[in-house]
């Protein structure tokens, strides 16, 4: 039955009620519905509210209902966001129409019984305003910001050595911050030699550490176990073993002075995360970017730099040292290796070292020049 469905009109209003503004009512149980259809999809709570946020702010700029929407509305909403002192990015717009598109779906569904109650109640139903023609074409591989990059590396030498510096420079002072400083440190090396995500720095646990019994000397961080990878369609965090690569080898030092010297000086109070605050609680995900933000000043690097560059340089890197595709694929946890080439800015100094290779292989076949 469709009025078992969740996010059901039929569900969502009371039957023989009189409502004051009967078209807010109607409204706000639309959202209610909505909002209800993707829980039981499992998609997270954030996303859901975000989502939401987005059909009001249409609904409140437009100043009608969507059975009151047309497809003049949507470009009028969308042309406004591209425009002003801070239009929106691309990406962005193209996800504010899948929002948008979502929705609508959703509420011209017959099988949710809205187009009948707007009917009913007020002499229109609700139309899909989103279609081919005013929707933004996806053209081009790679719509993130081009200042977003992989760091070279001299620029990856650069921002540890600065990340190091500034730890110096706090405990030379005799404050407080030393040790955090230190813990700044390491987590960024963590990141890049590692290639994660932001959350996924962020849950790792001491039992996350694992040894590899192929390379012993490399300790407890032979490999992370990655608990919080990147959930989609409200599917639970994707999890993965990374395993530490021999070019990376030199994070194992600092790891284990972390782990034996530094880490054990903090208010751990029986707390299982690997990177800790001086409170003794789970380091935020901010408080990575603002690691990130410091050590980029202070090594004079692009302001537009992010933290999520250094996993852009991971999987460079990989490729320039010459991994098969497939298993940096399966380092960084993507699904498909076409989003692990978007990752992928290898470095000219590369190419061109496989160009003399091709060249090497090819010259006994080559014309003699006359």
């Amino acid at each position: 039955m469709d009025d078992d469905l969740a996010g059901a009109a039929r569900m969502m209003l009371v039957e023989g009620v009189s409502f004051l503004d009967p078209e807010t009512a109607v409204f706000e149980a639309m959202l209610e519905g909505w909002a209800r259809q993707q829980r039981v999809r499992f998609l997270k709570p954030r996303t859901i509210h975000a989502r939401l946020h987005l059909i009001r702010r249409f609904a409140e700029a437009s100043n009608q209902y969507p059975w009151q929407w047309t497809a003049g509305e949507v470009e009028a909403f969308l042309s406004h966001l591209r425009s002003g002192d801070r239009p929106v990015r691309m990406s962005t717009l193209r996800a504010h129409e899948c929002v948008l598109r979502l929705f609508m779906q959703y509420v011209t569904d017959p099988r949710y019984q809205w187009p009948d109650v707007c009917l009913q109640r007020f002499g229109a139903a609700p139309m899909m305003v989103l279609h081919e023609f005013n929707s933004v074409r996806h053209v081009a591989d790679v719509e993130s910001r081009p200042e977003r990059r992989a760091l070279s590396y001299d620029e990856v030498q650069a921002l540890f050595d600065a990340a190091d510096g500034l730890a110096d420079q706090a405990r030379a002072r005799g404050r407080k911050g030393g040790i955090t400083a230190l813990r700044d440190s390491i987590a960024l090396k963590t990141v890049y030699a590692f290639g994660l995500r932001r959350r996924e720095a962020w849950g790792l646990d001491l039992p996350d550490l694992r040894q590899n019994p192929r390379i012993r000397h490399f300790q407890r961080c032979g490999a992370l176990f990655v608990r919080w990878g990147k959930s989609s369609r409200g599917s639970p965090p994707k999890r993965r073993t990374v395993l530490l690569v021999p070019e990376m080898d030199w994070v194992v030092e600092p790891f284990e002075e972390w782990l034996e010297e530094i880490r054990p000086l903090l208010n751990t109070s029986g707390l299982q995360a690997l990177f800790l605050t001086e409170r003794g609680s789970r380091l935020a995900p901010r408080g990575l970017n603002a690691a990130f933000q410091r050590a980029r000043d202070a090594a004079g690097l692009d302001r537009e730099l992010d933290l999520h560059c250094l996993r852009h340089s991971y999987v460079t890197h990989l490729v320039e040292f010459g991994y098969p595709p497939r298993f940096i694929q399966e380092q960084v946890g993507h699904a498909y290796p076409s989003t692990t080439s978007i990752y992928t800015d290898v470095s000219d100094e590369f190419r061109n070292r496989l160009m003399h290779q091709a060249l090497g292989a090819f010259a006994p076949f080559m014309w003699e020049a006359p």
